[in-house]
C-alpha cells in the first residue's frame, strides 16, 4: 500500500488528518472532520479545590453516557459497518519525526494542534493557540515582552528566562530545543507561521531531560505537507506591523518549502518593544521506502521587556517601568538533517542529526548594589565595611556625590550545539498480538563560552533607565565580579517504548530511558568555577488503556524523568556568592538532579451523533512528585539570587474539557484545577516581603504552594461560519490569583483573579483573498499574569513620591485590535 505524509508523521492511506491533527477515514471515502481545540477550566472559590470523590465520578458518568451513541450507532450500522474503521488519533512516540502511536492506546494525557489551529484568530501565534485551547496551559509575563512569556504546563515551565526551573522538555522537528546553558526555551526563534504542527504529552522519559511534566514536540513544515503560497500583510495597536509569507512546491520525488516573517511591535509600556526576523526553508526528496530532508532555521530578534513593576507606580502609570533598561537579542541558526527508511513492512529507521548557535547578549538596569560608605570616607560600600572596588582593586568613590546609583547587569552567551539521533521502530507481531517497539540512542552536545560583569552608574530620576559610563564591580570575596566561562556539554540517551495489544481492546506499554549528563565548568579568569559535573539515571515507564466502549478509553500510567541541573544553577549554587538576574556566576557546591514521579488516569470519549457532528469529552488526573527539586532563592545581597536543592515539591490536579464540532460550529469548554505545594520546609531570603521576619527570612512550611501558578484555569470559546464565507468567533480564558515569586511561605494575598475576552473574525472576499481581524482582551480588563516584590523605597520613584509598597506586577495589554489581508496562491 502506499504511502503518504500526512499531519507530520509516515502514516498509511487507511489514516487521514482532519484539521486539528485527529486522523478518520471511512472506506472509499475520506471523512475530514474538523474537530477543534480542547479547552481547559480552572477555578474553584477561594482557590480551593472540589473534592475529586465529587468532580470524578460525575465526569465518568458523562464520559460513559456519551460513548453509548457511538455504541448503538455500530450495532445498527449491521455488517456494512464492518466497512468502517474507527477513528484514529495518532501522535509523536518519540521526539524523533516517523513514528507515530494511536492515541487510544497512550496511557497519558495528550494534545494536538496543527497549523489550522495556530491560525484561527487570524494568523499564527503558536503559544496563544496552547493558552487558550489546551487544558492545564497557561502564560505569563514575567519579562513583560509579548515575545517572552512563560508557559506553565499542570505547573511546570518552559521559559526564556534563567533562574526558573525547566520542567518541559520541547523538540523542533525532533531536535532539543532547550539551550544547552540553562534548558531555557526561546520561543522567539521559532517561526509561527512554518509550524505543522504541534503535540503536547504527558510525563514521559523517553522524551529525555526535562520531561518532569510533559514534552512539546513541534513538528515544522515541508514541500510535501504545503503547497502553494500565502502572503500575510497586517497590523494593529502598539505599531505592530508584520508579514509573514511562505512557499512550498513539489515536483514529483522532490520538494522545497521556505517561509519568512517580519514584525515590529512599538509596545504599549514604557521602554517596551519588539523586532523579528524569522526564516525557515526545508528540502525533501522521497523515494521507495525512504525520505531525506535538509532544513535550515534563522532568527534575529530584539526584545525590550520592562519587566513588573511596583503597584504604586502601575496606580499612577499601568504602563510604566521600574529599572531599564531590559533588553535581550538573539542570533540564532540551526541546521537539521533527517531521514527515514523502509527496511520492509514492518521495520523502519528514523534519524537526525543538527548543528545549532545561539549568541544571546542580555543587558537588565537594576538597583544598585553600592551605596555611599556611612564613615565619611567619600567612597561607595557594598555593606558597612565592605568597600566597593573596580576590577584593578582601586576603591570606587561616591563619584555621584550620593546618587542616585543604579547598575547595569550585563551578559553574553555563545552557544555551538550539535547532536545526532537514531532509532527503530518495529511492529513485528507478539504472540499473534500486535505490538509497536521503538528503540533508540540520542547525543546532544554543545561549546559555551559565557561572559558577564556588572557596572555602576547613575540613575535617570524621570524613568529610572542607567545612565554611564558605569565603573565595572570586581569584589575581592567574588560576590560580585566578572565572569569568563567555557562550558563543555555531554547529554546521552538509550531509549525504548513498546506498545502490545495484550487483547483487542486492552493496551500495554512499557518505555524507559538512561540518561548520562557531563559538564564540564572552565574558569578563563582564574579557578573557582572550573569544574567537572557527572548525573545519570535509568527512568521507567508503564501503562494500560482499555476501551470500555468503541467510543470510551481509560487509561492509568506511571512515569519517572529526571533533570540534571543546568550549568547555570551548577555555577550559582552558593548563598555567599549568589548571582544577579542577569545570571553570572562564582564557585558553588553541586546541586542534585531532579527526579520526578507521575502518575496519570484518566478517561477519553468520543462520538458523532450526526454525520457532520463530532462530540468529545475528556477527563485527566495527574500527581508528580518531584524529589531534590531547585529553585532560585533571593539572596540577602539586593537583587540576587541562588539555586538551590529545596527537597521534595508536588504538583497534582485534574482537566476536565469538551468539544462539539459540526459543519459551521467549533465550541469547547474546559476546567484545569492545578495544586502545587512544597512538602519540605526551608528558609529562604525574601527582604523584600512584607511577611519576612527581621532578618528578612521566610519560613516555607510543607503544604504552602509555589508561587507564580494559578491553582483554577476556565476556558471557553466558539467559532461559527456564519455564511460560506463569514466566520466568527471568540475565545475566554480565566485565572485565578497567584502567590508573588519571592512568597514562598504563603504570607501575602495572590494577585487578583482575572477573565480575558478576545474575538476574532475572517471573510474570504475572493477564493484566493481573505480579510481578518482581531480583538484582544475586548472588555479593556485590568489584569496581572506575574508578581513578585521590588525594592521600592530603594529607588526614587518621581511619579509616586513615597512608594512604599513593595508588590510588583507584570500588567496584561490592555484591548488592542489587529486587521489583515491574507493572499493566497
Amino acid at each position: 500500500m502506499p504511502w503518504l505524509d500526512i499531519a507530520g508523521y509516515r502514516v498509511r492511506e487507511e489514516f487521514s488528518p482532519c484539521e486539528t491533527g485527529k486522523f478518520a477515514y471511512q472506506i472509499g471515502k475520506a471523512d475530514w472532520h474538523v474537530l477543534g481545540l480542547n479547552v481547559f477550566l480552572r477555578a474553584v472559590p477561594g482557590g480551593k479545590m472540589a473534592d475529586l470523590r465529587q468532580i470524578l465520578p460525575g465526569a465518568a458518568v458523562v464520559l460513559a453516557l456519551s460513548s453509548v451513541p457511538a455504541a448503538a450507532q455500530d450495532d445498527a450500522a449491521g455488517p456494512a459497518a464492518g466497512l468502517t474503521l474507527p477513528p484514529v488519533e495518532v501522535v509523536g512516540a518519540t521526539p524523533l519525526l516517523g513514528s507515530g502511536v494511536d492515541r487510544n492506546k497512550v496511557p497519558a494525557e495528550t494534545h494536538v494542534l496543527t497549523d489550522q489551529d495556530i491560525s484561527r484568530n487570524g494568523y499564527p501565534q503558536a503559544l496563544r493557540a496552547l493558552n487558550e485551547d489546551v487544558p492545564g496551559v497557561t502564560l505569563d509575563a514575567a519579562a513583560g515582552n509579548p515575545f517572552q512569556p512563560n508557559l506553565l504546563y499542570h505547573g511546570f515551565l518552559a521559559s526564556p528566562l534563567q533562574g526558573n526551573p525547566q520542567g518541559l522538555a520541547v523538540y523542533v522537528n525532533g531536535a532539543r530545543f532547550n539551550q544547552p546553558f540553562g534548558d531555557t526555551v526561546n520561543w522567539d526563534l521559532i517561526p509561527d507561521l512554518a509550524i505543522d504542527r504541534m503535540d503536547l504529552v504527558g510525563s514521559n522519559p523517553v522524551f529525555g531531560l526535562n520531561a518532569l511534566g510533559g514534552a512539546l514536540s513541534v513538528r515544522m513544515k515541508n514541500g510535501f505537507t504545503y503547497q502553494g503560497g500565502e502572503l500575510d500583510l497586517l497590523g494593529g495597536s502598539f505599531a505592530h506591523y508584520q508579514g509573514n509569507l511562505q512557499y512550498g512546491v513539489q515536483s514529483d520525488n522532490v520538494a522545497a518549502y521556505v517561509a519568512a516573517t517580519g514584525l515590529h511591535e512599538g509596545g504599549w509600556r514604557d521602554l517596551q518593544s519588539s523586532n523579528l526576523g524569522n526564516f525557515y526553508g526545508d528540502l525533501g526528496w522521497r523515494g521507495y521506502g525512504g525520505e531525506v530532508h535538509i532544513n535550515v532555521t534563522a532568527a534575529q530578534t530584539r526584545l525590550n521587556g520592562p519587566g513588573t513593576s511596583p503597584v504604586e507606580l502601575l496606580g499612577v502609570n499601568p504602563s510604566a517601568q521600574f529599572t531599564a533598561p531590559n533588553l535581550i537579542t538573539n542570533q540564532y541558526a540551526q541546521v537539521n538533517l533527517t531521514g527515514s527508511y523502509d527496511i520492509n513492512d514492518t521495520t523502519s529507521l528514523q534519524g537526525l542529526a543538527y548543528y545549532t548557535y545561539l549568541q544571546q547578549k542580555v543587558i537588565n538596569g537594576n538597583v544598585a548594589d553600592l551605596s555611599p560608605c556611612n564613615d565619611g570616607s567619600g567612597l561607595l560600600c557594598q555593606a558597612p565595611g565592605v568597600v566597593g572596588t573596580d576590577v584593578n582593586g582601586n576603591p570606587i568613590p561616591n563619584f555621584l556625590n550620593g546618587g542616585p546609583y543604579s547598575d547595569l547587569d550585563q551578559q553574553s552567551t555563545n552557544t555551538n550545539g550539535y547532536g545526532a539521533s537514531i532509532q527503530v521502530t518495529n511492529s513485528n507481531e507478539v504472540l499473534d498480538r500486535a505490538n509497536q517497539l521503538i528503540a533508540g540512542f540520542s547525543f546532544d552536545g554543545a561549546q559555551t563560552l559565557f561572559a558577564a560583569s556588572t557596572q555602576i552608574g547613575g540613575l535617570s530620576l524621570s524613568d529610572r533607565v542607567f545612565v554611564g559610563p558605569g565603573i565595572t564591580i570586581d569584589q575581592a570575596d567574588g560576590s560580585i565580579a566578572p565572569v569568563r566561562l567555557g562550558i563543555s556539554d555531554a547529554y546521552y540517551g538509550a531509549f525504548f517504548t513498546d506498545t502490545l495489544d495484550v487483547t483487542p481492546q486492552l493496551s500495554a506499554n512499557v518505555a524507559g530511558r538512561y540518561n548520562l549528563a557531563q559538564i564540564d565548568l572552565r574558569d578563563q579568569l582564574g579557578s573557582a568555577l572550573t569544574g567537572n559535573h557527572t548525573f545519570s539515571r535509568f527512568n521507567p515507564a508503564g501503562g494500560l488503556s482499555y476501551k470500555l466502549l468503541p467510543g470510551l478509553t481509560a487509561y492509568a500510567s506511571y512515569a519517572d524523568a529526571n533533570r540534571a541541573p543546568t550549568p547555570a544553577e551548577l555555577s550559582c549554587a552558593s548563598a555567599a556568592s549568589p548571582c544577579s538576574l542577569a545570571n553570572f556566576f562564582t564557585g558553588d557546591p553541586n546541586l542534585q538532579q531532579v527526579v520526578s514521579h507521575t502518575i496519570e488516569a484518566g478517561l477519553r470519549s468520543q462520538f458523532h451523533p450526526s454525520e457532520s457532528a463530532t462530540v468529545s469529552a475528556n477527563i485527566a488526573y495527574y500527581r508528580s512528585t518531584l524529589n531534590n527539586d531547585i529553585l532560585f532563592v533571593n539572596s540577602p545581597i539586593q537583587g540576587r539570587a541562588f539555586f538551590q536543592n529545596v527537597g521534595t515539591t508536588l504538583r497534582q490536579g485534574v482537566d476536565l474539557s469538551a468539544q462539539v464540532k459540526t459543519d459551521r460550529l467549533l465550541a469547547w469548554i474546559a476546567y484545569s484545577y492545578i495544586d502545587a505545594t512544597f512538602q519540605t520546609g526551608f528558609t529562604a531570603s525574601s527582604e523584600n516581603n512584607p511577611g519576612a521576619n527581621a532578618s528578612g527570612n521566610i519560613q516555607v512550611q510543607p503544604g504552602n504552594h509555589l508561587p507564580g501558578i494559578p491553582n483554577n484555569l476556565w476556558k471557553l470559546g466558539v467559532d461559527y461560519k456564519v455564511t460560506d464565507a463569514w466566520t466568527v468567533g471568540g475565545t475566554g480564558v480565566a485565572a485565578s490569583g497567584q502567590f508573588l515569586v519571592g512568597d514562598e511561605a504563603n504570607l501575602t494575598a495572590k494577585t487578583p483573579a482575572y477573565f480575558v475576552l478576545n474575538f476574532h473574525t475572517s471573510y474570504q472576499i475572493t477564493r484566493n483573498l481573505q480579510l481578518f481581524g482581531l480583538i484582544e482582551n475586548a472588555f479593556n480588563t485590568t489584569y496581572y499574569t506575574f508578581g513578585t516584590f521590588s525594592p521600592t523605597s530603594s529607588v526614587p520613584i518621581v511619579q509616586a513620591p513615597g512608594a512604599a509598597n513593595p508588590r510588583s506586577y507584570s500588567p496584561a495589554a490592555p484591548i488592542a485590535g489587529t486587521i489583515g489581508i491574507r493572499l493566497t496562491f
